[in-house]
């Protein structure tokens, strides 16, 4: 358990944690910040060498002074002062590479910040490290040509989830206190549930994607993956909210309340309807693992004092994915303007160039080439932004029929894979083609295996109306407290 000499432990750190230590005069920013890099290069360079982290900030420790110098002559100079971050590269920083995980774009320096980095550092974060993904966030085991394979810190043989799983290895790993992830499909998601976190995918038009590498602009957002709800609450109190250049999220403005903090309620799930989407649940034998967990954590929301109602509706995740999704058909549309104005900062200015480079993982090329193809302008496609209105509207159908406050399923019917196989039967699905926020918290482990000395993680997924994070945080911090499923890996 890491400790510095004023008794101040590292491992599972919390925001409020490291603000006490530092009032009581046993920790500083710049300590904080050493403890995340030497725990960085002892585990993630070596002993179980998650791999996770591709670049740490070469000015974290000058800016961590410039921290505790304001703290003596200020106080905090906001409420995530001296919280480090851990990116994931495909958020535009201003003095650090952003690659999207791809040797297309290696070196590659943005002009500006990224919204949601100026507001993090606004509000006194550091940038700690740009993390892996998977490459261009196109899928969900997280290996890029810039750095490979990420490895999940409860079980070395697997994935951790992804595209966000650099980010989700690293928090869970305990390399730094909050992450941020982007989400398409899953890819907040599944890292969370893959490494026993909380992520939480708000609305579309919540928070700004000004900035992000995009992969859907249709789909795309981005948001905490903590180990902690109240963490992921403060965090989405400073990234949510309008930015002019993104107009999605000027749909936002009346609708973020003044703090999500106020709806951290340990009672949450009392008297709370739940759905069990029954569609969602696998039943083959190799669902069985995490079937056997959901069914522990659906009798723990019972005891909480939610009423939990089995939902009959048959959603197919998997056609959700293959007929519904737009993802593969806006790639090149919408990558192609940010690589374009990248300008001479960049070698490649479309997906055509980074196709033509070869410079980027073999996983990734049959859907990037695939991508090449696609015409957003096609009736398919067409008939998929039909398709996805009708899902919104079967979804509120069925909320209000049963008068629900929320749907939960397993985020993945099946354990997260071991490297080398495709990240498949993953639920997230549902929240990214209706748009609605969701959030992933940790619902047990299996039994202990082998190389999962604490059995593997599995994740519970708690999806509500759009707009209704209060709802949603109410509900996740009511189970998160009522279970406290959370372990730190053994590394």
């Amino acid at each position: 358990m890491d400790k510095n000499n004023m008794g101040f432990c590292l491992e599972e750190a919390t925001i409020e944690s490291v603000h006490a230590a530092i009032k009581e005069g046993r920790l500083t920013c710049r300590r904080l910040t050493e403890m995340y890099i030497e725990r960085i290069e002892t585990y993630d360079k070596k002993g179980p060498s998650l791999n996770s982290v591709i670049m740490i900030n070469p000015k974290a420790l000058e800016i961590a002074d410039f921290l505790d110098q304001q703290y003596k002559e200020k106080g905090f100079v906001g409420p995530l002062h001296g919280i480090p971050v851990l990116l994931k590269d495909n958020v535009d920083t201003e003095d650090m590479p952003t690659t999207a995980g791809s040797l297309s774009l290696e070196g590659m320096i943005p002009e500006e910040d990224a919204f949601i980095v100026k507001k993090l550092k606004e509000a006194g974060a550091i940038i700690l490290a740009k993390v892996n993904l998977h490459e261009f966030a196109v899928w969900g085991e997280t290996v890029s040509s810039i750095l490979g394979q990420t490895l999940n810190p409860y079980d070395l043989t697997r994935t951790p989830g992804g595209s966000s799983g650099g980010t989700g290895a690293a928090v869970a790993a305990n390399f730094g206190i909050i992450g941020i992830g982007t989400d398409t499909i899953n890819s907040i998601r599944s890292p969370a549930s893959a490494c026993s976190l909380v992520g939480l995918r708000p609305t579309i038009g919540l928070v700004s994607r000004h900035g992000i590498v995009p992969y859907s602009l249709t789909q795309d957002t981005a948001g905490p993956i903590m180990r902690t709800v109240e963490d992921a609450a403060r965090v989405m109190d400073i990234i949510a909210g309008y930015d002019m250049k993104d107009p999605a999220t000027a749909w936002s403005v009346g609708k973020k309340p003044s703090s999500y903090m106020k709806f951290l309620n340990k009672d949450g799930l009392k008297g709370k309807r739940i759905g069990i989407l029954k569609s969602f649940f696998g039943k083959e034998d190799v669902h069985e693992e995490v079937n056997q967990v959901m069914e522990k954590s659906l009798k723990d929301m019972e005891s909480a004092g939610a009423v939990l109602i089995p939902i009959e509706d048959n959603i197919d995740s998997d056609k959700l994915v293959k007929e519904v999704s737009v993802h593969l058909y806006d790639l090149k549309e919408h990558l192609n303007v940010y690589l374009k104005n990248l300008g001479s900062r960049a070698k490649v200015h479309s997906l055509a160039d980074v196709i033509e480079s070869g410079k980027y993982h073999k996983g990734i090329e049959d859907n990037i080439k695939y991508a090449q193809t696609l015409d957003i302008n096609s009736n398919e496609y067409r008939e998929r932004i039909m398709m996805k209105l009708e899902l919104r509207n079967t979804v509120m159908r069925i909320m209000a029929e049963h008068d629900l406050d929320a749907i939960v399923y397993p985020h993945q019917k099946r354990l997260v894979v071991k490297t080398g196989e495709p990240q498949i039967e993953r639920n997230g699905v549902l929240g990214s083609v209706t748009g609605f926020p969701s959030c992933v918290v940790p619902a047990g482990f299996t039994e202990p295996k082998d190389t999962a000395p604490l059995g593997v993680p599995v994740g519970i997924e708690i999806l509500c109306r759009e707009w209704d994070e209060p709802t949603l945080i109410e509900i996740a911090y009511g189970f998160e407290q009522s279970t406290l499923y959370r372990k730190p890996p053994i590394i």
